[in-house]
């Protein structure tokens, strides 16, 4: 079927061979947001809530440090086409040092404010009550996030990604086995509830940098890695490349902080069904993420050796494929509805308020393959702050913005607000097509 979209088969095997890896990887980790949804959805409304607020929270809190694994990747890649392997490694050291220096402030500013940040994010003292612990608990592991997201960027930046998928399928078991003990106190361990699932997660997410560390230390000696301590220009162009990536990163995880306060002062039962449909939302996406990772790496590549007629066509090629692919996964969420809601929620209301929503997200999920892929797409080739840009307009002056209007204001509830997300996917997909067509990302050094 995606032959006949004339993708030579010879690409859509390049693409999958390096896409499928982090794929799986992807997918692992949206089934484990899904296991730890349903194990935290047992504990109440209260406690769902409570991990969604903390969650977003710590997306925003860590996102600065996430942002470093596009700008790694890009030079990686970029490095491996110009045919220069022995400093493919030095990017990731830079990204590593940078990780450092971000991590410190971060930790300190969330566990001096983490009551007043989440008290902003919802009126409900019970809900905050859960939130907090949780966050802290989350934030602990931003040096493990930065970290991590530097090692993704280097193995995938090779075509390594299997150590990408190997590594976090691993972090994975270990995230629900140490969580479902400390929820419930199994095993010895304290019972934390809502709690335990948050250090359960930094507990596996530290666990994964030890594993990346180790075959860093076995493999990427001869690229360059830990020889000599990053160069002033090297840390000045990572910063370049990634810097308006982790704005980007910060900016939409407080946009999603923004919107669960918005969808809280609705109610409560929103905000609960809310964090469930993000939730799945992620499951369907993640799998593009992975394609747009290896497209990222083939438009570096590309780049590198100087062929842009190439590197424009990698960005259509992943297009295609990804749409084909969400397309396939939305029809499972318009048919069986109350079959995957029942999975996270039971109380009658809660489905009641969660079927259209869902519906809706099947029906429009194809607009984000088109989005998700040429922002990676666009990463790769050094272009962020453009999709910063494009997303900073969307996601603050257009979709905030209704959604506040449309919700609390004008009374249209979850329903009228996933009607407005719908929308803004369309209109940011567009914007990114565009701007892949006029190609003056092409010019972009790294």
């Amino acid at each position: 079927m995606i032959s006949s979209l004339f993708i030579p088969r010879h690409r859509i095997k390049t693409i999958l061979v390096l896409a499928l890896p982090i794929m799986t990887g992807m997918l692992s980790q949206s089934v484990l947001n899904i296991i730890d949804a349903a194990m935290v959805g047992s504990l109440g409304e209260t406690a769902l809530a409570g991990v969604g607020i903390g969650g977003y929270a710590t997306f925003a809190a860590c996102a600065l440090a996430m942002g470093l694994g596009s700008g790694v990747q890009a030079m990686v890649s970029r490095r491996k086409g110009e045919g220069k392997t022995n400093v493919m490694g030095e990017p990731l050291n830079a990204g590593i040092l940078m990780t450092l220096v971000i991590g410190i402030p971060i930790i300190l500013i969330v566990f001096s404010f983490s009551d007043f940040f989440l008290q902003l994010l919802s009126a409900d003292s019970a809900v905050v009550a859960v939130a907090t612990p949780y966050f802290e608990m989350r934030v602990i592991g931003v040096f493990a996030v930065g970290f991590n997201f530097s090692f993704r960027g280097y193995w995938n930046g090779i075509n390594r990604s299997t150590v990408y998928m190997s590594t976090i399928i691993a972090m994975h078991v270990v995230n629900v086995a140490v969580s479902y003990c400390l929820i419930w106190g199994h095993l010895g361990l304290p019972e934390m509830g809502a709690t335990g699932a948050g250090l359960g997660t930094t507990i596996s997410l530290y666990m994964g940098s030890i594993i990346y560390a180790i075959l860093c230390f076995k493999y990427a000696k001869p690229h360059g890695f830990m020889r000599h301590w990053p160069s002033a220009t090297l840390l000045r162009t990572i910063s370049r490349v990634a810097l308006p990536n982790s704005i980007q990163q910060f900016l939409f995880a407080l946009s999603l902080t923004v919107l669960f306060t918005i969808i809280g002062s609705v109610g409560t039962p929103e905000l609960a069904v809310a964090h469930v449909l993000i939730t799945l939302i992620l499951f369907v996406i993640l799998p593009s993420i992975g394609l747009g990772l290896a497209a990222a790496t083939l438009v570096g590549q590309a780049m590198g050796r100087g062929d842009m007629v190439d590197a424009t066509r990698w960005g259509w090629d992943a297009v295609i494929i990804a749409t084909i692919l969400l397309a396939s996964f939305g029809v499972p969420l318009c048919l069986f509805t109350d079959q995957v809601l029942g999975i996270f929620v039971h109380e009658p209301h809660l489905l009641e308020l969660g079927r259209t929503p869902l519906r809706i997200t099947g029906v429009f999920i194809i607009f984000d393959a088109v989005a998700v892929i040429l922002t990676q797409a666009l990463l790769g080739a050094g272009a962020a702050k453009k999709v910063m840009q494009v997303n900073l307009v969307m996601q603050w002056m257009f979709f905030l913005p209704t959604v506040w209007l449309v919700g609390p204001v004008l009374g249209y509830g979850l329903v009228g607000i996933w009607i407005v997300q719908a929308l803004q996917r369309g209109i940011t997909s567009y914007l990114f097509m565009h701007i892949w067509r006029q190609r003056e990302w092409q010019t972009v050094k790294v």
